[in-house]
């Protein structure tokens, strides 16, 4: 690894930790630009999934004075996040790798698509809570969404926040600063038991797994302190154009 790999993997990490903690799809950042260093898809995804707990879990503790009170609700969702994560490794590290290198294009493309209607799925659940004016509470359809969601984001975690805030917005009657909060914790309890499991069994790059922790973590902080204040235009923006480049190299390659 060169060290103008390491500054470009550093930053990449730093701004997903910042987008993670903010909107969500992190890795649309980082992964693509590992593919592009030269990377195997598996080993990008891998090491993106260690790499990026440490951010998802400070991105989390930044929003935990949203979460207060509400710790016990979350601590049921995450079981259900959890046994995903499981199930999702389990798929990433069972089927065959020329299957997920396949499959990888469509699934950014997919985290490309849901980042781009993400605005409008926010304005249609707003718009349904006011008209419906009744509380909504966690049911089996919610956590077995969680389960499923749990299941993406272990086998490959770009725009998992987005599918959770899209989701719980429309089950749960909570304000959306707690539910971006509980998207953080849940983000975290994803990567942590991926990137365990891929920590000792799968193919990982530990320097760029480094360089990216510190980041990540870096950037969870400044998602938490400041990211509420940029203009959520841009990051999507960013998103999409990195998300689509990581599509048309993938597909060609």
């Amino acid at each position: 690894m060169t060290w103008w790999h390491a500054v470009v993997i550093f930053i990449a990490g730093m701004w997903a930790g910042t987008i993670n903690t903010v909107v969500g799809s992190g890795t649309l950042v980082t992964f693509p630009v590992l593919v592009a260093l030269g990377y195997p898809p598996v080993t990008a995804t891998t090491s993106n999934a260690v790499g990026l707990a440490p951010g998802t879990v400070s991105g989390a503790y930044g929003y935990r004075h949203e979460l207060v009170g509400y710790w016990p609700q979350v601590m049921r969702f995450a079981v259900a996040s959890f046994f995903g994560a499981i199930g999702g490794t389990v798929l990433l590290l069972t089927l065959p790798k020329g299957a997920f290198e396949k499959i990888v294009p469509v699934l950014v493309g997919l985290a490309v698509v849901l980042v781009i209607v993400q605005p409008k799925v926010s304005k249609w659940v707003q718009k349904r809570r006011e008209a419906n004016g009744r509380e909504h509470h966690a049911g089996p359809l919610l956590f077995g969404l969680l389960f499923v969601i749990g299941i993406y984001g272990g086998y490959f975690t770009a725009a998992q926040g987005v599918m959770m805030m899209a989701v719980m917005g429309m089950l749960l009657s909570e304000p959306l600063q707690r539910l971006n909060g509980v998207k953080n914790v849940l983000s975290a309890v994803v990567n942590i038991v991926a990137g365990t499991i891929y920590a000792f069994v799968a193919p990982v790059s530990w320097p760029v797994i480094g360089l990216l922790a510190l980041g990540s973590t870096i950037g969870g902080q400044l998602g938490a302190r400041i990211g509420r204040k940029l203009p959520p235009a841009v990051l999507r923006g960013v998103i999409v154009v990195i998300g689509l480049a990581a599509v048309v190299q993938l597909v060609l390659k």
